[in-house]
C-alpha cells in the first residue's frame, strides 16, 4: 500500500540524490509544496479548512483528551502508580512491547520477502501468490486465530489427529503466528510499491562497476527501501499492540495492555482504570510514530526524479530462488489452509469432531440478530467509506496545496487516526460520547454512543470508521498530488475558480487512483475492525465482528466461520464495485510537462 510510504522532505528547491556508491543523474524539479504555499485562500477554502480542523478535533482530539481526564481519577492514578510498584503491571507492559516488536520485525521481514519475490524473481504462480497474500486484509484477524486453534491446537486436526502432537498455542507463540500472518500484507504492499518505483538503471550501473547482486542489494536497493521498511514496522507495531480480539481468543495467560483495558471496563466496570491502561498503551504507539516521522524527514532518499528506466535483472540462481521463495510459499500455504478451514467450517456441524454437512450455521447467521448484524455492518461501512475517502483527499489537498504554516501539524493530526491504537480510540469514544448532554468532560455535543444513543450508537461507529480509515486516503493523496504540477491549480484559480471548485473538477479527477486506494482500504478496514468499536456497540447496532467474537467465546465455531465467510464475500463484492465505479469515471489528461 503506497500510502504507507509516509514521509518526504519538502524543504528544498532541488531534490538531491544521495550517493550510495553509484553515480546518478540529478534532475531539477519544482517543489509543489513550496509553490502551493504562495496560494491565497479564498473564503470557501478557508471555510473548508476550519471545518476540517473542527472535524479533526471532534474525531480525534476530544476523545484523546477525555481519556487523559478520565485516567486522572483515583483508580486511574492507582494504575499509573502500579507501573512502578507492581510486578504484574510491569510484566503486562513488557508483554505488550515484546509482542509489538516481534510482530513488527517478523511481519516486515515476511512482507519484504513477498515484495522481493514479486519484483526480483521469475517463477510460475506469481500472480496467485500476490492474491493469496492479500486475503488476510479482507477478513477479521481473529477468524484466522480460530482456524489456527482448530488446525494446530492441543486437539488440532493436524497436530493431534495427523501428527500425534499436543502443542500449546495459547499465549505468546499463538499471538505471534496469528498477528504476523494477519498483518504482514500491509508491509508487503508498502514495500512492493516502493520496489516497483525504484530505477533499475541504478542496479545496472552497479553491476557494470563490478558489484555482485548481493552487494547491489545491500549498497543500492536496501538504502532506498529503509523509509518504507521503517513505516511498515511502525504500522505493524501499532496494530499488534492495539489488537484486542486475538489476545481475547488465543492470548491465554499472556496478558497485554489492550486485553487488560478491556477487562477493566467490561469485567471490573472500572472506566478510569481502563482509560489509564489505554494511556499507557498510547505512549509506545505515539513514540514510535513520532520517532519514525522525525527520522524519515531527516533522511530523504530519492532514486529518480522522473519515470524509472532500465530493465530489472531477475535473480537466476536456482538455489537463491528456492531460499527466497521458501518463506512466501510456506506462508501462502498456511493462509490457504486456514481459509479453507474457515469456509469448510461453516458447512459442517463441528469441524474435526462431527464433519456431517449442515446448513444450520448459515441458517442461524441469516436469521434474527445475525441478519441484522450483516445489514447494519455493511450499511455503516458503505456510509463511512466515501466519507473517509473524501476526508482523506481533502486533508491531502489542504496539506500539499493550500496551507502555508502548520502543514506538518495538520498532517500529524490526520495521521493520528492510524497512529493511535484502536483500543485507545475505542475507549476514548466510549468516555467522550457516552454522556447525554456533553462531550465527555468538555460539554459540547449530545450523546452518540451507549444506551439511548442517537441512532443506537451508529453515528459514533461511523465516526470511528472515518477517522481510522481516512489516513489511507491522506497518504495516497499526498503522494499523488506531489506528482501534479501546481500550475494546473494556479491556472484554474486565475480563471476565477474557487479552491473548492478547482479541487472538485480538476484535482480530484487527477488523483482518482489515490481515491480508489483510500476507498478500498476504508471499506475493508471498516468491515473487519473490532478493537475501536467494541466499546461503543449497542444492542441496536450489532456489528459482524462483534458477533463473530461472541460466537467464538461461546465455542460456536461453526457460526463464527459462517459469519467470517459472509464478511469476506461482502468485502470482495464491494471492492469490485468500488474499483469498477472509480475506474469507469472520466479523467483529465495531463499535457503540461513538469519542469
Amino acid at each position: 500500500m503506497g500510502f504507507l510510504n509516509l514521509q518526504n522532505s519538502h524543504r528544498e528547491e532541488k531534490l538531491n540524490v544521495i550517493d550510495v556508491t553509484v553515480p546518478r543523474v540529478v534532475k531539477k524539479l519544482r517543489n509543489p509544496m513550496r509553490s502551493s504555499s504562495k496560494v491565497r485562500l479564498d473564503r470557501v477554502t478557508r471555510f473548508v479548512l476550519w471545518f476540517t480542523l473542527a472535524l479533526l478535533a471532534m474525531l480525534i482530539i476530544f476523545p484523546l483528551g477525555n481519556i487523559l481526564v478520565t485516567a486522572s481519577r483515583e483508580s486511574g492514578r492507582e494504575v499509573f502508580a502500579a507501573l512502578f510498584s507492581s510486578s504484574v503491571t510491569q510484566q503486562i507492559v513488557k508483554n505488550t512491547i515484546l509482542l509489538g516488536v516481534t510482530v513488527g520485525l517478523l511481519g516486515t521481514s515476511i512482507g519484504f520477502l513477498f515484495a522481493y519475490a514479486q519484483t526480483r524473481l521469475e517463477f510460475r504462480g506469481k500472480r496467485i501468490l500476490h492474491i493469496i497474500s492479500l486475503v488476510p486484509l479482507i477478513s477479521p484477524p481473529f477468524a484466522f486465530a480460530t482456524a489456527i486453534i482448530i488446525l494446530f491446537g492441543r486437539s488440532g486436526i493436524i497436530t493431534r489427529d495427523l501428527l500425534g502432537l499436543s502443542p500449546i498455542l495459547y499465549g505468546f507463540p499463538g499471538l505471534v503466528i496469528v498477528l504476523t500472518t494477519s498483518f504482514f500484507p500491509v508491509a508487503y504492499m508498502n514495500i512492493l510499491g516502493m520496489m516497483r518505483s525504484l530505477d533499475p538503471s541504478l542496479d545496472e550501473a552497479a553491476s557494470i562497476l563490478g558489484a555482485s547482486k548481493f552487494r547491489v542489494f545491500v549498497k543500492v536497493t536496501l538504502p532506498m527501501l529503509i523509509p518504507g521498511i521503517a513505516s511498515s514496522f511502525l504500522l505493524l507495531f501499532v496494530e499488534s499492540i492495539a489488537d484486542l480480539a486475538n489476545p481475547l481468543v488465543i492470548g491465554g495467560d499472556f496478558t497485554v495492555l489492550s486485553s487488560r483495558a478491556y477487562i477493566a471496563i467490561n469485567g471490573d466496570y472500572d472506566v478510569a482504570a481502563g482509560a489509564a491502561y489505554s494511556v499507557v498503551l498510547l505512549i509506545p504507539g505515539l513514540l514510535v510514530f513520532l520517532l519514525q516521522r522525525y527520522w524519515a524527514q531527516r533522511r530523504n532518499i530519492v532514486s529518480v526524479t522522473g519515470k524509472p528506466s532500465g530493465r530489472i535483472s531477475p535473480v537466476e540462481s536456482k538455489s537463491a530462488k528456492i531460499a527466497l521463495l521458501a518463506v512466501p510459499f510456506t506462508v501462502s500455504f498456511l493462509i490457504v489452509l486456514v481459509y479453507i478451514t474457515v469456509i469448510v467450517g461453516g458447512f459442517v456441524k463441528v469441524l474435526g469432531v462431527n464433519n456431517t454437512l449442515t446448513m444450520e450455521h448459515y441458517s442461524y447467521v441469516f436469521s434474527g440478530i445475525g441478519n441484522e448484524a450483516i445489514f447494519k455492518t455493511t450499511l455503516l461501512a458503505l456510509i463511512a467509506t466515501p466519507l473517509a475517502g473524501i476526508f482523506g483527499m481533502i486533508l491531502a489537498w489542504l496539506i500539499v496545496r493550500k496551507i502555508r504554516r502548520g502543514r506538518q501539524a495538520m498532517d500529524f493530526l490526520g495521521m493520528l487516526g492510524i497512529a493511535v491504537p484502536g483500543t485507545v480510540l475505542g475507549i476514548g469514544y466510549a468516555v467522550t460520547f457516552n454522556h447525554t448532554t456533553k462531550l465527555g468532560n468538555f460539554g459540547i455535543v449530545p450523546q452518540l454512543a451507549g444506551g439511548g444513543a442517537i441512532f443506537g450508537g451508529a453515528l459514533a461507529i461511523i465516526m470511528v470508521y472515518t477517522i481510522r480509515s481516512s489516513p489511507a486516503g491522506q497518504r495516497s493523496g499526498i503522494a499523488a498530488l506531489q506528482q501534479i504540477d501546481p500550475a494546473i491549480d494556479e491556472a484554474a484559480s486565475s480563471l476565477g475558480a474557487s479552491g473548492v471548485v478547482t479541487f472538485r473538477k480538476i484535482t480530484l479527477p487527477l488523483i482518482r487512483g489515490a481515491l480508489l486506494t483510500g476507498l478500498m482500504f476504508a471499506f475493508a478496514r471498516s468491515m473487519t475492525t473490532l478493537s475501536p468499536i467494541i466499546f461503543i456497540t449497542t444492542p441496536d447496532t450489532p456489528i459482524m465482528t462483534s458477533r463473530i467474537l461472541s460466537e467464538v467465546d461461546g465455542g460456536r465455531f461453526g457460526n463464527a466461520f459462517a459469519f467470517s465467510s459472509i464478511l469476506i464475500v461482502l468485502v470482495l463484492i464491494a471492492l469490485g464495485v468500488i474499483n469498477l465505479f472509480v475506474k469507469g469515471r472520466p479523467t483529465l489528461s495531463l499535457t503540461t510537462p513538469i519542469d
